[in-house]
């Protein structure tokens, strides 16, 4: 790929955009330009930096996120778009890694990421300090080894962190702009892309670090959003997606998920679920799958409890009767 440009989504988190662009301003390689879509009322009052910074409003009273990525690319002068959240920054090689990728496959390219803990770009960070303290993420494959190797599962898209031609973007006709708020909008244009018959695939490199802030997993702070974006999913292809998310919620008796039935809010998240599926400062990622797994623990435990109650009570009332 000849050119590059950068797309990131941004509302609040100043410090971790301006951590951002000074990992872009370090690229071996550097990007044509950056395009920040802004979802939020005002722009970033940024420095100067290396390259064009441009600044486009999509604001909306939930996240935008369908709408930020596709006027985003709308924007863009790049053969190549590479997409980072604004938590995100870049490792020195990473615009390099995803122009390489992208000129051995026309497909869209999932790069690494690594998490990094609260307080790890306070001051003047370096690559070295990111790399000496970043974590994988224990729930979520690493790389391949070397090169590029394809998902045979639509869902493995994440939108953290990717890249793919412009054409081919635009192409698909983007993402579906019915998903608003948190949830589901990258799933719908993974099986997009699957039904298009456009690989998608991992590549060892296109490194991002993950940088901390708080946050809930399964994230019962976005219910509402989740919930109504897993019955767009299903109206449109005809199953729901974030299963995992909707189990967890299901298990906390937050929902009613009974198949071929509207999915029901039973109860809004309360300060015991907020504090269950926080995020804590010690933690450089949160993990629905650990959360789920304590459910499923707990429920068990209950389950067995009341079995044995059951059974005293049985072996009582049979001692009353003999």
């Amino acid at each position: 790929m000849s050119t590059v440009s950068v797309v990131t989504l941004a509302k609040g988190r100043p410090a971790h955009l301006h951590n951002q662009l000074l990992g872009l301003e370090r690229q071996t390689r550097k990007p044509v330009e950056i395009i920040v879509a802004v979802m939020q009322d005002a722009p970033y009052d940024l420095p100067e930096f290396g390259f064009p910074v441009r600044q486009i409003l999509v604001p909306g009273p939930e996240l935008p996120l369908a709408a930020a990525r596709n006027q985003g690319v709308a924007a863009a002068g790049g053969d190549a778009v590479v997409f980072l959240d604004v938590d995100c920054i870049p490792a020195p090689d990473l615009v390099a890694d995803y122009a390489r990728g992208l000129g051995e496959l026309d497909g869209l390219l999932m790069g690494e990421v690594l998490h990094l803990p609260e307080r790890a770009t306070t001051g003047d960070w370096t690559y070295e300090t990111l790399a000496g303290v970043a974590e994988r993420h224990s729930d979520r494959r690493g790389p391949p080894a070397s090169g590029l190797e394809i998902c045979p599962d639509y869902r493995c898209f994440w939108s953290l962190n990717f890249a793919i031609r412009r054409a081919t973007f635009l192409a698909t006709g983007g993402f579906d702009e019915r998903y608003t708020g948190y949830g589901g909008e990258d799933t719908d244009f993974g099986k997009i892309l699957d039904q298009r018959g456009t690989p998608i695939a991992w590549m060892k490199g296109g490194l991002a670090y993950h940088q901390y802030h708080p946050h809930h997993m399964p994230p019962v702070h976005h219910l509402d959003s989740v919930v109504r974006n897993a019955e767009l999913f299903e109206a449109k292809w005809g199953y729901r997606t974030m299963g995992h998310w909707l189990y967890a919620f299901k298990v906390m008796g937050l929902i009613d998920d009974t198949p071929d039935r509207p999915i029901r809010i039973l109860r809004r998240p309360e300060a015991g679920d907020l504090a269950l599926t926080g995020q804590q400062s010690h933690q450089p990622y949160s993990n629905a799958a650990s959360v789920i797994r304590f459910l499923e623990a707990q429920r068990t435990s209950q389950e067995s409890l009341q079995g044995s109650s059951q059974e005293s009570s049985q072996g009582a009332s049979q001692a009353r009767t003999a």
